[in-house]
């Protein structure tokens, strides 16, 4: 992604780590060196202290003085020197004296300073000045404190600076390597903490992105107990809410739609119901009637014969209560007084249940089924109803087998629609009879349909389910046989 969140936390996190070494390396190029001098100032101050109150005591000459005197120089890098008004020698931690001594006498004296040698003041009082101070001839800079203790005797105290320094310029190069790989390894581990924290959010985008398309699948599978947890579980959540009210008003959207057509149709299918039921009945109540007679009438006293007209009127009993059952269902649907539910299937599994218990008959038609679809293809529609299509369907292919006795299943997917098709191989279906074949009780080979038990009301249904869900159907002829099929919608 051009702007991953992954980027951009290593990013803020390099640049503040490097800002954050720059800014250290930047104050202790500048102000090290001034901390240094005030932590010296200290220094020669409590340095001063110590050797002033021994002074005052009057052990300035004691061996105890002498090794207090050496402790203090060893700890805090000082040269010490004290003399007396005769300018002689009463303590010192160096062992060349000389020029501390000069340097002393100048001062006190007020000589002056030679053109090789600058000083600054830091800090002044009357019984003591701190400076900071510069040898041409030895490049070496110091700081100083010199004046009189309580006694009356002069003193000097004096530190080089040049090892603070060496001692900056180092620390500010291993800060500058340190600085450096740390940037990197931080850098680098940034990037893993960040791929860490924002897995889940791709996670999240990718289910939100499936969300938009209207597929309520995908489901967040992360066990973290903080905010991106939640929000995984609110996601999850959102999309049962989301699939279940889709599925509500995809359902009362279907009952709206059918609730403005039902009012024109409800007349015509009065009149088309009670003039076709009159017609389909007729034939088999005069076969009934007729065979019934026969029998009271003993028109045929042989067991046998007796036998064949029992077996007449329970066929055509059993038909027309075939013929009643699907007139009240196709009734039902017509009517719309059966409530339409919308939802989401897996269409491919419903075909493979269906085939499985078809089984026997499919074996009994010496039929060959093929149908390949592998994987899960999930429609939107009344699940129960859109099964009662599909076997409609096949029955009727079942029924025309011809040529190689083969019925080829196929689901295609287009865009936001899925197209479920049902292909039989035998004769064609003229093309007069077509625009007729959803009518109720229209048969295009009377004889046949008449032979396998078929009532004309299969397609009849087909078409009141899949106009009742506002779905395409149809038929086409094709090179070596028929194919069925219908849509529905995917998303």
């Amino acid at each position: 992604m051009k702007h991953s969140i992954r980027r951009q936390f290593a990013a803020i996190f390099i640049a503040l780590m490097t800002g954050t070494i720059l800014l250290c390396w930047l104050l202790n190029s500048t102000l090290l060196e001034k901390y240094y001098i005030e932590n010296k100032k200290d220094v020669l101050l409590s340095a001063y202290r110590s050797i002033n109150d021994a002074s005052n005591s009057g052990s300035t000459n004691s061996e105890r003085f002498g090794i207090e005197v050496q402790k203090i120089s060893g700890i805090y890098n000082i040269s010490i020197l004290v003399i007396n008004a005769d300018s002689q020698l009463v303590t010192s931690s160096v062992h060349e004296y000389d020029v501390l001594v000069k340097t002393l006498l100048d001062y006190v004296f007020a000589i002056g300073i030679d053109d090789q040698t600058e000083a600054a003041v830091l800090e002044q009082t009357d019984r003591y000045t701190i400076q900071n101070s510069f040898d041409r001839r030895t490049n070496i800079s110091y700081i100083e404190m010199w004046g009189f203790l309580d006694n009356g005797n002069p003193f000097i105290m004096r530190t080089a600076l040049e090892g603070i320094r060496d001692s900056a310029k180092i620390a500010n190069r291993f800060l500058a390597y340190i600085g450096i790989v740390a940037a990197v390894l931080s850098g680098l581990l940034m990037w893993l903490i960040a791929r860490k924290i924002t897995n889940p959010i791709m996670q999240l985008a990718d289910i939100s992105s499936k969300m938009t398309n209207l597929d309520f699948e995908a489901r967040y599978t992360g066990k973290e107990k903080n905010e991106i947890g939640i929000l995984g579980s609110h996601m999850n959540e959102l999309s049962d809410k989301l699939e279940t009210t889709i599925s509500e008003l995809k359902t009362a959207n279907n009952e709206l739609l059918n609730d403005i057509e039902k009012k024109e149709k409800m007349d015509e299918m009065r009149r088309d119901f009670l003039s076709n039921v009159s017609h389909e009945l007729k034939t088999p109540i005069a076969l009934v009637m007729g065979y019934a007679e026969g029998l009271k009438m003993n028109v045929n006293d042989n067991p046998e014969d007796r036998e064949f007209y029992c077996d007449v009127i329970m066929d055509e009993a059993h038909k027309m209560d075939v013929l009643v059952k699907k007139l009240l269902t196709l009734n039902q649907l017509e009517f719309g007084n059966d409530v339409v539910t919308m939802e989401r299937f897996d269409i491919v599994e419903m075909i493979r249940n269906y085939l499985s218990s078809s089984a026997i008959l499919i074996e009994n038609a010496d039929a060959a089924i093929v149908f390949e679809q592998s994987g899960s293809v999930f429609v939107w529609g009344d699940e129960f109803k859109v099964e009662e299509v599909f076997m409609n369907y096949f029955t009727n292919a079942l029924n025309h087998l011809g040529g190689e006795r083969k019925i080829a299943i196929c689901i295609c997917e287009r865009q936001d629609r899925v197209r479920i098709s049902v292909r039989n191989t035998g004769e064609l279906i003229p093309e007069e009879s077509i625009p007729y074949l959803w009518d109720k009780f229209y048969k295009v080979d009377k004889a046949r349909t008449r032979e396998y038990g078929g009532s004309g009301v299969g397609l009849s249904i087909v078409k009141a389910i899949m106009e009742s869900m506002n779905q395409p159907y149809g038929v086409e002829n094709c090179s070596d046989g028929v194919e069925f099929w219908f849509e529905l919608e995917s998303k």
